[in-house]
């Protein structure tokens, strides 16, 4: 009677075992799946901020580039005012420094038009003020401070993505455990539990950062 009750008692852990085994398993390919779906994501992500930190720099450069160009016009414009006050120079040759301060000034607007356009944006810019084209169109110019922005949304984005595959990894080393030890279904059953907590936390954190994501 005894020797019964303890086969039993051994054909019920095994059972539970055996069911915590398969559990175990299908978790364990649920959440290597969903946690290969995260990559994916953030790969293509951290390709986007790539590309934004790049556009950061190029258009910095830019924008140096044109603040250069206007700073030697005002140079410029200071010297040909400077000429114009002095004796130096005739009446007669008064009428063309004048024109060419006239053209240096027009010249210095237009580069801080442009620098404008470039650090802002083109869909900052009013139309009318629109200065600087891209390939031959013009309004196409995303600004330096919007690619900034879009750097910095990307980065926390695929931060979020690499926290919530730290949980996925998590999760299936639990359920790996969880299969090990089969002689405890008590303990397994603790480690699946854990092991979905875990699986859900990087669900949730993956979601997130996929809202997140510009």
């Amino acid at each position: 009677m005894l020797h019964d009750e303890k086969n039993k008692k051994t054909m019920e852990v095994s059972v539970a075992s055996e069911n915590a085994e398969a559990i175990g398993g299908v978790l364990i390919a649920f959440f290597a799946a969903l946690m290969a779906i995260s990559q994916m994501v953030n790969g293509e992500l951290e390709e986007d901020m790539m590309i934004a930190h790049n556009k950061v720099s190029n258009y910095s450069n830019w924008y140096q580039s044109k603040s250069i160009k206007g700073s030697l016009r005002e140079s410029e414009l200071n010297y040909l005012e400077t000429i114009l006050g002095t004796t130096l120079i005739s009446e007669n040759e008064k009428a063309t420094i004048l024109n060419k301060i006239q053209g240096t000034k027009e010249k210095i607007k237009k580069y801080n038009a442009e620098k404008k356009e470039i650090l802002i944006g083109s869909s900052n810019t009013p139309k009318e003020e629109w200065a600087q084209d891209l390939n031959g169109e013009m309004g196409v110019i995303v600004g330096v401070n919007e690619w900034r922005e879009l750097a910095i949304e990307y980065d926390i984005a695929t931060k979020k993505f690499d926290i919530g595959m730290l949980f996925f990894q998590i999760s299936i080393v639990l359920g790996a455990v969880c299969i090990i030890i089969y002689d405890n279904a008590s303990l397994q059953k603790w480690f699946i539990r854990l092991m979905v907590i875990f699986g859900l936390i990087g669900i949730a954190l993956s979601i997130y950062g996929y809202t997140l994501a510009p």
